[in-house]
């Protein structure tokens, strides 16, 4: 009776009226009129409740990650895995309210062992990882007396990952270390017996698979002595509520995010092994698929209560045989500026991107001078300096990252 709409209570309640008036008035006619108005929403929620329904559910993303302000389009795959044909059916996605309304279909009818699919878009303007489903159906009868719900159980996650901007190639010098295996031998005068293999890692080229070692091993081998060296480096983002100005998507907050994300994504197609660390330390990062697993490491990103980057430094420092650090800065005092610019010395290039959170916040005077402190404090220990104030694209001013620090303090603290 729980399934009866507001129309079948209106029937219902409406047939019992008319069967008392009947019996008041001795009105045989009124009387047959009150049984089949009571009798139709009975019989409905009847041959509904007794309907069994065998319905399979699919669910299919395109892409499976969608950047900020993109779309996404969501396809339903619904199958009659019955004989018995359905009757109508109002369909409705559970979809999280960033990604906009709940979409809802009215199907007339499937045939048996019928398909049919359903499309509909999803966007959303937050970076994020939302969860779309489960799916639910609603059986109605032809005449809208009686709704039962169903629901599947599956569901499927779409990423919402930061805005990727193309930057341009900038020659960041001192960024190779020595992370590979070994360095380049000569199989010639070693003699091909003698070379060293190792088992075959995602991305290998096959060409220097050992098939020597391959056959003896039953697993692809490589020639450990070919592999070059590595690239790597490490980037930081100050992930610090205090640091940032502004709220939602033109934050000073999301356009770090931002510029993160473009830069990471950059150094990545361009074979740099990277690391990615903030305030609250190194964060994991697989080898495989680099760019998409910063992507949906940044696109979980949220403000963290740290007050300082120490632990950030620290992560830094220990991690090591970094060539190239690029630190994306909000607003910190001189004195954190400093921590931060003694990681760089002979062999490691460093960039810093500095946010100019006074721009967010017209007046701010303290984050202003702040922010020419820091500069000085960083180019003064030779970290390449690229501003980026309110309004402006991480591509217009990636060029800046070729230019060097205006001057390198030796370890007494004078100029060099």
């Amino acid at each position: 009776m729980r399934a009866l709409t507001s129309r079948g209570r209106s029937f219902l309640a409406s047939g019992i009226a008319a069967l008392v008036m009947a019996v008041i008035l001795g009105e045989n006619d009124l009387f047959r009129i009150g049984v089949l108005v009571t009798a139709l929403p009975l019989l409905a929620a009847m041959v509904v409740a007794r309907t069994r329904y065998r319905l399979s559910c699919a669910r299919r993303l395109d892409p499976p990650r969608a950047e900020v302000g993109g779309e996404a389009t969501v396809t339903l795959r619904l199958e009659n895995i019955t004989r018995l044909p359905t009757g109508l059916l109002l369909i409705e996605d559970t979809v999280p309210y960033a990604l906009g309304v709940r979409p809802r279909f009215v199907l007339d009818r499937i045939e048996s062992r019928g398909v049919r699919e359903i499309d509909y878009r999803v966007r959303s303007d937050l970076r994020g990882r939302y969860t779309i489903g489960p799916l639910s159906i609603r059986i109605a009868d032809p005449f809208g007396l009686v709704e039962l719900t169903r629901s599947f159980t599956i569901s499927d996650t779409l990423v919402v990952t930061p805005h990727v901007a193309a930057l341009p190639h900038v020659r960041l010098s001192g960024e190779w270390t020595g992370g590979g295996d070994s360095r380049t031998r000569s199989v010639a005068a070693a003699g091909d017996d003698d070379v060293a293999p190792r088992e075959y890692r995602q991305g290998d080229d096959l060409r220097r698979v050992h098939w020597r070692s391959t056959a003896r091993r039953g697993e692809l081998m490589v020639r450990r002595e070919e592999q070059q060296w590595q690239s790597r480096g490490a980037l930081l983002l100050d992930t610090r509520r205090h640091a940032h100005r502004g709220e939602g998507p033109r934050s000073s907050f999301e356009v770090a995010v931002s510029a993160a994300a473009s830069i990471g994504v950059h150094l990545a197609h361009e074979g740099l092994g990277l690391r990615l660390v903030t305030d609250q330390g190194a964060e994991h990062l697989t080898d495989t698929g680099l760019s998409w697993s910063l992507l949906d490491t940044l696109a979980m990103v949220r403000h963290s209560p740290a007050r300082s980057l120490e632990m950030g430094v620290s992560a830094l420092r220990q991690g090591g045989g970094d060539g190239l650090i690029v630190a994306v800065l909000g607003s910190l005092d001189p004195e954190e500026a400093r921590e931060l610019a003694r990681l760089r010395h002979s062999g490691i290039t460093g960039v810093a991107v500095l946010l100019d959170v006074s721009t967010w916040e017209d007046g701010d005077r303290q984050a202003a001078e702040d922010h020419e402190a820091v500069q000085t404090v960083l180019a003064g220990y030779g970290w390449r300096i690229v501003r980026l104030p309110a309004g402006t694209s991480i591509a217009s001013v990636w060029q800046d990252a070729a230019n060097r620090g205006r001057y390198v303090l030796n370890p007494t603290g004078g100029a060099a």
